[in-house]
């Protein structure tokens, strides 16, 4: 490349390394012959335009221009001009065309810088050498088979090839075969392995529903075992109040609550009974946790008394003189509020068997009467008979003595066993 002028046109560039080319002067100018060879067709298909061929080879590099930098120590740049590639030369177009046509008839895309020519033509002697290798090997062996006495005969190659074509044939149907007894079996395997899924699924829901049924069984065959204990000492409660009620008196601990014109007692007897009766609904209230409303029981022995709560007020649980006199009406008020608190007792006990009605009190309590069957009963003294008094209180006990049973049957005994009313 010539760096003599200032600035120069290098309209081409080396097809491998990229770099600016100036190309020989002998390329400038070709014979007749050259020119009209270089402008016939280099397609076999005579539709192709040679003319918008000609500009378009492989790893066009527009046209540069190279300038000195000046210095003279750092080299040239190159310089664009798009306008000058638009006027392409004849020269120019010709130079193109026989590079398109070097490149068309090899692998190698020209044209090529002086470097990568020699590289290349290395490239190609040490190619030219193996392949004369290869000639050389194959003419030692074409001379040994020549040289062998024993040639096999093209008939029996001829045979022997068509037997393996057959063989390779037969194989293959084979193979065809073993692959579609694969897919079948593969797709077996998977419905096996779906069956077995599923199997393993439903067995481990068997195995927690038995489980589950086995819980619900050992817990009904306790439930069961719970309640028939609870039915036979209940049985016996009711067999003990039976034989308790055959009496005209309720009676707790051999103390009699209430009195008759036939069988008067005395009032440190009923006062002594009010105690225990006081005690024993204060002992089965505090059991279940039950506070009673607008009283509270104090449990003092044969004086026991009813708190009213927010009044400051005592009812007294104690009587004395005559039945037939004028009465204390505090005395009254206080077995009133103690009917009130044990029916709060009931439905405390009610509400804590929800509502299954297995448990139920035989008598019903109501504004200081209780109620039987076929009549109800005050618990007053006022206005009413000893008769009717005692039958009052003879039921009110044995409505206690069965939350007493009820609680018995909940709980375990904390040694209020000595509360517990006669039989």
């Amino acid at each position: 490349m010539n760096m003599a002028d200032d600035k120069s046109f290098v309209p081409f560039a080396c097809q491998r390394c990229s770099q600016p080319l100036r190309l020989d002067d002998s390329l400038n100018s070709f014979s007749e012959h050259i020119s009209a060879e270089l402008h016939l067709p280099i397609h076999s298909n005579p539709d192709v335009d040679l003319e918008s061929q000609a500009t378009s080879f492989d790893h066009y590099v527009p046209p540069c221009r190279l300038s000195d930098s000046g210095n003279g120590a750092n080299g040239f740049m190159l310089i664009s001009d798009e306008h000058e590639v638009d006027l392409l030369s004849h020269q120019f177009k010709i130079h193109a065309a026989l590079f398109d046509t070097i490149s068309g008839s090899s692998n190698i895309d020209h044209p090529l810088c002086d470097e990568c020519a020699d590289n290349l033509i290395e490239i190609l002697e040490q190619q030219l050498k193996i392949t004369q290798e290869d000639y050389d090997d194959y003419c030692r062996y074409y001379k040994l088979l020549q040289s062998e006495k024993d040639e096999p005969k093209l008939n029996d190659l001829e045979k022997e090839l068509s037997d393996l074509k057959s063989e390779e044939a037969r194989l293959l149907d084979e193979l065809e075969a073993l692959q579609k007894e694969e897919v079948e079996a593969l797709r077996a395997i998977e419905e096996q392995e779906a069956i077995s899924r599923r199997l393993v699924q439903e067995e481990d829901r068997y195995f927690k529903e038995h489980a589950k049924h086995r819980r619900d069984l050992m817990s009904t065959e306790e439930e069961g075992g719970s309640l028939e204990n609870q039915l036979n000492y209940v049985n016996m409660q009711l067999d003990k109040l039976q034989r308790t009620e055959r009496g005209h008196f309720g009676t707790i601990n051999n103390f009699r609550l209430g009195r008759l014109p036939s069988a008067p007692v005395d009032w440190s007897e009923i006062n002594a009974a009010w105690g225990q009766t006081a005690l024993l609904l204060s002992a089965l209230a505090r059991k279940i946790n039950l506070t009673f409303d607008r009283y509270k029981l104090v449990p003092y022995g044969n004086h026991s008394y009813i708190e009213v709560i927010g009044e400051q007020k005592e009812l007294p649980l104690y009587g004395s003189g005559g039945f037939k006199f004028v009465w204390d009406k505090k005395f009254d008020s206080g077995m009133v509020a103690f009917l009130d608190c044990l029916q709060q007792f009931q439905e405390k006990v009610e509400r804590l068997e929800k509502g299954t009605k297995v448990f139920c009190f035989p008598y019903r309590t109501n504004k200081g009467k209780i109620e039987d069957k076929d009549a109800s009963y005050s618990i007053k003294i006022q206005l009413n008979s000893e008769e009717q008094w005692t039958k009052a209180l003879k039921f009110m006990l044995t409505n206690l003595k069965w939350g007493l049973a009820w609680v018995s049957s909940q709980f375990s005994s904390d040694g209020e066993g000595d509360l517990q009313p006669d039989n």
